[in-house]
């Protein structure tokens, strides 16, 4: 132990030195030391100088694979700072550490390389002084192994053998010389020495140990101990032999969880001695193999390498060895990924606006997902204004600090899924400031400005507006647009104004607000620069002519007293100009024109600077008058019965008196060419535009009478109509016939009854009619055609097929041709159509229902009837009819043909009855009981055998009546044919 600075603290009566020893773990305590320091005064400051080693220089031997350690201790007051370098080189930094504050230097598995001189440097602020330690491990020649102690290629390790297995313990050490290997058992030598214990199942070579055969109870302690010169090895080796049936240490039941597309891993760790053979069953049938998608490792996991929909189930694992086998359950179950169907996509959003992401997720429906958004990688803000939604966020009212980006991510207990996207928060660019003018001239200036923030989108251009304080203030107007890369803008001006400008940034938002205005630019007045626009001449009446201009703005006077200098004069005349002086006022007439001339006129702008620039004559009329005269020579040509072409010849221009706009037509019909008197039709017209000389007149009526006229039309009005021209059109077809009837049908015949068209259109020479048969599946027959003259109206047509329908065409035709056809239908006999009916109707679903129904019902009352003949007594009545001898039934009476009273022998219960004579009429006795009374229908009705259908009974005394009537007997057969 060195003070490099001793202090009166460093005096101590009990410094005490320990040695210990730890393979024997013994500790041995020098006896304590007395430490006393004196009180003298100090020698003052003194050059770092080195107490160890001594000299200049040191020279150190290490082991490879061993620990080096370097020491110098320096002394000097102050207190010297130690350092350390390597002068061949860079120290090893991931193998040396510094101790004792700096004085030691240790460097772990020592190698070659380590070899070669490091220096030690001790400094404080009077000096620095320095020693070299040398560590020898090489020279000029290829240098020998250096000696080194044992150290370890492979440790031996624990074993546990099973009954009659074999084992093998390997003490594989290397070192400089060799090392030595000695084993022991439980602290005994077993080899070279003669207390070692015989054991014929254990066979030592050299560094390994053959365990062969191994017994209950021969579990024991080996150690290795390899030793050379430098130093030795110890290890311990525990050999357990254990007999052990299986234990499978994995939970019974354990239920796996995995995604989809990954891998699955299902444990079945286990315990026994032998080690126990690990198989796998799915769905304890199927045995698993070692090969894809399987892989069962040696701990008895499996695991499958992609895991699908279709692994899910039961996994059975089976630990055995020779002593017994155990078996455990676990279930897989591999779930759908969680997916994000729509991902939240980049938003640019107007600051104030909505911003909605949407993020739809697919998953697995056994899972319970949970969403959750982000921004920027945190927390939401807590604000109201973001609501989330199941599968959205929506962010209302968003401001510049929510731009960002949003993270959805939706978690299950296996797997997530994320997406991001955007939100760009964008405004109004904010307005241009520092508006300057600059280049001040008499017609232009130069303005700039600053362009404010954009706010996330570009300024596409600036808007740069003016105020005209003298003549219309308050009022701004665009003067002038610049892109939006430009700061500046020159600026063309009006004389006569007092300017104030102001800028407007425009991007896709929209307009900012404006800027504040600049300074006022005055500039000085001079002659006008333009004249009105929009010169007109128009007359409103036939003599006079209104001359209309566009006036100048404020702006454009370019001075003070503004007046407008009209001129005119009649065009292609030789006349001087004419002209007036106005103010204030948009028009000039000008009176006393002749009518629809044309006029030359111009306006001048002018102020109390000059004149503006000469004007341009425009071309103008005096006013219109309605025409003077009407068309001539109308001629007509007829094209056909709806078409016919009219002419004429053009209104002079000087009796037109305006600005012609075309010729009308009136035409209307008279009458009909085969009536006598006149029934004169609605009237038509037709405007033929411009300066034509003829036209067509469609529509018209075939044989009939028209009448027209024509009238030439200006801008004032119509003129006088030409006289009235008469023309007739030619026959055309006819219309068709008002109707046709068909009456009187019969077996073989049938009459027909027709009308006149309403329209004949020509002179009648006829009518034309065709029919043919048609069968049951609407396929038509042969044609037959026969004419008629213009005067009949009806024909009965003969020889017709029985029970036939037919199918009729008729028309009317005159010379030019036939009219169109209308068609009847009709049967030839009346009674087969009403039964083709009554068999449709009998295919009808509700009638065979019906049918149906009553039979069943009729059936019904037929099993009634049986029921209640049977009710009457043991006795068949046909029996008793046979058996006319029968004691117990009294001889029939003579007079009334009535039977006897007789009595049941089991019931005893009194019954009457008759007998039907054979000629089939039935007489009653004195009980009320029938048929009737039973829902039979009338009186004496029979079986088929001929026996009543029941017996009847009766003690009450009533009035006797007979009967004559006759009946069939009643079946379904004859029912349905009575329905029928």
């Amino acid at each position: 132990m060195y003070f490099s600075k001793v202090l009166l603290d460093d005096t101590r009566t009990t410094t005490s030195v320990y040695a210990r020893f730890p393979h024997t773990q013994t500790i041995q305590q020098k006896q304590p030391i007395t430490v006393k320091v004196l009180d003298n005064s100090p020698s003052g400051e003194r050059r770092p100088s080195f107490m160890a080693p001594l000299g200049q220089s040191s020279t150190q031997m290490a082991l490879r694979g061993g620990v080096l350690e370097l020491e110098c201790i320096a002394e000097g007051l102050p207190t010297p700072e130690v350092s350390w370098y390597k002068e061949s080189g860079d120290l090893p930094s991931s193998r040396m550490s510094f101790h004792n504050f700096q004085k030691t230097l240790k460097i772990a598995d020592v190698m070659e390389a380590d070899a070669g001189d490091y220096r030690c440097t001790a400094k404080n602020k009077l000096g620095l002084d320095g020693i070299c330690l040398s560590l020898s491990l090489s020279d000029s020649h290829p240098p020998p192994s250096p000696p080194a102690a044992p150290f370890w290629i492979s440790a031996p390790r624990n074993l546990i053998l099973a009954p009659e297995e074999t084992g093998i313990l390997t003490c594989r050490v290397s070192g400089d010389p060799k090392p030595q290997i000695a084993w022991s058992v439980n602290g005994v030598p077993i080899k070279g020495e003669s207390n070692s214990p015989k054991d014929t199942s254990r066979k030592v070579e050299d560094d390994t140990v053959i365990l062969s055969d191994v017994q209950t109870g021969s579990s024991a302690v080996y150690q290795c101990n390899a030793s050379n010169e430098f130093g030795y090895l110890l290890a311990n080796a525990f050999v357990n032999v254990l007999a052990e049936a299986p234990r499978v240490l994995t939970p019974p039941n354990n239920v796996y969880q995995v995604i989809t597309n990954n891998p699955a891993f299902l444990d079945c760790a286990s315990f026994g001695s032998p080690i126990p053979a690990i198989t796998w069953f799915k769905d304890s049938q199927t045995s698993i193999l070692n090969r894809d998608p399987y892989v069962i490792h040696n701990n008895g996991t499996l695991e499958i390498n992609v895991a699908q929909s279709l692994n899910s189930g039961k996994y059975t694992c089976i630990a055995s060895n020779n002593l017994g086998t155990r078996e455990n359950h676990v279930y897989l179950e591999v779930k759908e990924p969680t997916r994000i169907l729509a991902q939240p996509e980049y938003m640019v959003v107007q600051r104030n606006r909505k911003a909605v992401f949407e993020c739809k997720v697919k998953h697995d429906p056994t899972l319970i997902p949970t969403m959750n958004w982000l921004k920027d990688n945190g927390e939401l803000p807590d604000d109201e204004r973001f609501l989330v939604d199941t599968d959205s966020l929506t962010i209302n009212e968003v401001t510049e600090e929510d731009e960002g980006t949003y993270t959805c991510v939706m978690n299950t207990t296996l797997d997530q899924d994320s997406a991001s996207a955007m939100l760009t928060v964008v405004e109004e660019p904010d307005p241009p400031t520092d508006l300057e003018l600059t280049d001040q001239r008499e017609r232009s200036v130069q303005l700039t400005w600053i362009p404010g923030d954009e706010h996330n989108s570009p300024t596409q251009k600036f808007l740069v507006q003016y105020e005209d304080l003298l003549h219309q203030a308050g009022v701004w107007h665009n003067l002038t647009e610049e892109e939006g890369t430009k700061t500046t803008a020159h600026l063309d001006l009006s004389p006569y104004a007092y300017y104030s400008f102001r800028v407007l940034a425009v991007n896709h938002v929209g307009y900012s607000q404006p800027s504040r205005p600049s300074r006022q630019y005055r500039t000085n007045p001079a002659a006008p620069d333009v004249n009105p626009t929009d010169v007109h001449g128009v007359g409103t009446e036939h003599n006079n002519l209104v001359i209309s201009w566009k006036e100048l703005t404020g702006l454009q006077s370019n001075g003070p007293g503004l007046q407008y200098k009209v001129n005119w004069r009649q065009k292609d005349v030789e006349e001087d100009w004419l002209s007036e002086t106005v103010a204030n006022t948009s028009k000039y007439v000008v009176s006393g024109t002749p009518t629809f001339v044309p006029y030359e006129v111009k306006v001048q702008a002018v102020n109390d600077y000059g004149n503006g620039p000469a004007p341009e004559a425009v071309v103008g009329y005096s006013g219109e008058d309605v025409p003077m005269s009407a068309p001539e020579s109308v001629q007509v040509l007829v094209q056909n019965g709806t078409l016919a072409e009219v002419h004429w010849e053009p209104v002079l221009t000087s009796m037109v008196r305006g600005r012609l706009q075309g010729y009308k037509v009136s035409y209307w019909r008279e009458r009909s060419l085969h009536q006598a008197e006149a029934q004169q039709e609605e009237q038509q017209v037709l405007l033929f535009s411009g300066n034509r000389t003829d036209g067509r007149l469609p529509g018209l009526k075939p044989y009939s009478l028209y009448t027209l006229n024509i009238r030439v039309v200006n801008g004032k009005g119509e003129g006088p109509p030409s006289p009235n021209h008469n023309f007739e059109t030619p026959e055309g077809v006819p219309g068709p016939p008002s109707f046709l009837r068909i009456k009187n049908t019969d077996m073989d015949s049938l009459t027909l009854e027709w009308g006149p068209p309403q329209d004949n259109n020509g002179r009648l020479t006829g009518y034309t009619l065709k029919y043919q048969p048609v069968n049951s599946s609407n396929e038509l027959g042969p044609v037959e055609e026969m004419m008629f003259p213009a005067n009949e109206t009806t024909v009965i047509l003969a020889d017709l097929k029985y029970s036939t329908r037919y199918k009729f065409y008729f028309n009317a035709k005159t010379i030019k041709g036939s009219g169109p056809t209308i068609t009847e239908e009709a049967v030839t006999i009346m009674d087969e159509a009403m039964k083709s009916d009554q068999v449709d109707l009998a295919t009808q679903g509700w009638f065979i229902g019906l049918m149906c129904a009553i039979a069943l019902l009729i059936l019904v009352l037929l099993i009634i009837c049986f029921i209640k003949r049977n009710k009457g007594g043991k006795y068949p009545v046909k029996e008793k009819e046979d058996a006319h001898q029968d004691p117990e039934i009294q001889p029939m009476k003579d007079d009334d043909g009535t039977f006897g009273e007789y009595s049941d022998t089991e019931d005893h219960k009194p019954l009457k009855g008759s007998r039907t004579p054979s000629n089939g009429t039935v007489k009653r006795d004195d009980s009320d009981d029938s048929l009737v009374d039973y829902g039979e229908g009338g009186d004496g009705q029979f079986n088929e055998d001929g026996s009543f259908i029941g017996q009847y009974s009766g003690k009450k005394e009533k009035d006797t009546h007979e009967g004559n009537e006759s009946s069939e007997a009643p079946s379904p057969v004859n029912a349905m044919n009575s329905f029928v």
